[in-house]
């Protein structure tokens, strides 16, 4: 895999290279024209002189007279009486003589025995004409010259083009070098890892992002260890009364008539334990692929009713009241959507799970709790102390109230809320939370 330093190198020296190729045909073209248009318009010019010269007897006179401008041009004279003199004069045919004799100016070119010439014939004042030839060869030889000039200027811009675009390489990769490197130590667990510079909007962007994501990863690492310190805690409670109790059973210390009070302790913190570890396992099950949903009908005030029945033995230890308050409204069945005013078309037992989460959260917080269900909406009300406005939307993150609140009222492990929030998703719904006017929070789901 090559380097995007060699691709930009590479890039440029094509690019160089192109640019190079067709500038030097394109100049090599143009100056050939040019020179060529150049010596036809000298040769011309001289034939014009050469035509206003007084009456001569001979080429060789005239070409002793006049002073050529062009090297190797030869001479012909035309005499009145159509005979040709001079070393021009095989150029000279029926067609140019015709042409001359009814006074039009030439211009053209011939194939000689040392390739073409350019022809420029004129007529004279005495009847005659003056035939200038120039061979190509000789204006050939000047585009040589130019064309080596041309190549060499080519050559210099072409080496300037590749050391350039390998400066400009370098310049562009190695901020990109640098993002890589930090992404490595982001990668590798480092973290609070500085930014390199950018010089550009794109770098910029890329390591912008790098360094969110170090900012996020903190974030959720920071969450993650306060999660699995309070879950081991958790964890530890119930595995200390066991473990104490089971010495104390094996030392041979519990009373036969104590035993049955320490078997029900046992029972109790076991019970603890396997809720612990079945919450770890939900949530271990939410984030896998498998995770079955078998949606049906659902009728939500029956129910809350079940719910509330459920949960009233609980509510009346703590000396609180569960109860519903379930209205009605005008629905049709479309899809997976409402059936009717209270009836959904979910899994009831994830919803029953949720909605269990819940009140059993909800209870946690103190107060009575009401529950609520409209047109495929249900709410989990209670009147205890609620949240504070900045905790509403980390509700229902991991562990986030539990670090909120631990030390200011009864808080669980972290995971019931979480688990109700991934239930809801993948129950194609949405939960929220908000504080009610008169205190206390509602949980809203709402499962359309």
């Amino acid at each position: 895999m090559s380097s995007l330093r060699a691709r930009v190198t590479l890039v440029t020296v094509a690019v160089a290279v192109i640019a190079v190729v067709v500038t030097g045909l394109i100049s090599l073209q143009l100056v050939r024209s040019s020179t060529t248009q150049d010596a036809r318009d000298q040769l011309a010019a001289q034939a014009e002189i050469l035509a206003r010269m007084p009456r001569l007897a001979s080429a060789a006179e005239l070409a002793e007279k006049a002073s050529l401008a062009l090297g190797g041009t030869e001479v012909a004279l035309v005499q009145p009486d159509g005979t040709v003199d001079g070393a021009a004069a095989t150029y000279v045919d029926a067609a140019i003589l015709a042409r001359l004799a009814d006074g039009e100016e030439v211009s053209t070119v011939r194939r000689g025995d040392g390739g073409m010439v350019m022809i420029e014939a004129r007529t004279t004042m005495h009847g005659g004409a003056v035939v200038l030839a120039l061979p190509l060869a000789g204006v050939d030889r000047a585009v040589g010259q130019s064309t080596g000039r041309i190549l060499i200027a080519l050559g210099i811009g072409l080496v300037v083009a590749v050391v350039g675009g390998t400066l400009l390489a370098t310049w562009l990769s190695r901020p990109l070098t640098s993002a890589a490197a930090s992404a490595r130590r982001l990668a590798a667990g480092e973290r609070g890892v500085r930014m390199p510079d950018s010089p550009t909007t794109e770098l910029a962007a890329v390591t912008d992002a790098l360094a969110a994501l170090d900012t996020a990863l903190s974030a959720s690492e920071g969450r993650q260890r306060e999660f699995l310190l309070s879950i081991s805690h958790e964890l530890r409670t119930p595995l200390t009364a066991v473990r104490g109790y089971a010495e104390a059973l094996a030392d041979g210390l519990v009373d036969p008539d104590q035993v049955a009070s320490v078997g029900a302790t046992l029972v109790t913190e076991t019970e603890r334990l396997d809720q612990f570890v079945g919450d770890l396992l939900e949530l271990a099950r939410l984030e896998a692929d498998d995770f079955s949903i078998s949606p049906a009908p659902v009728e939500l005030a029956p129910l809350l009713d079940e719910v509330a029945a459920a949960w009233a033995g609980r509510a009346a230890v703590l000396g609180v009241g569960v109860s519903t308050g379930s209205t009605t409204g005008g629905g049709s069945t479309t899809g997976g959507g409402s059936v009717g005013g209270g009836t959904v078309v979910t899994d009831p037992r994830r919803l029953r799970q949720v909605i269990d989460g819940l009140v059993e959260n909800a209870l946690r917080a103190g107060g009575s709790v009401e529950l609520r269900s409209s047109d495929g909406v249900v709410e989990v009300l209670d009147d205890g102390p609620g949240l504070e406005e900045g905790d509403l939307s980390t509700a229902f993150e991991r562990g986030a109230l539990r670090a909120r609140y631990r030390d200011i009222r009864p808080v669980g492990t972290g995971l019931g809320l979480s688990i109700a929030a991934r239930l809801v998703d993948r129950l194609g719904g949405t939960i929220s939370v908000a504080n009610r006017p008169e205190g206390g929070a509602v949980f809203r789901v709402e499962l359309r």
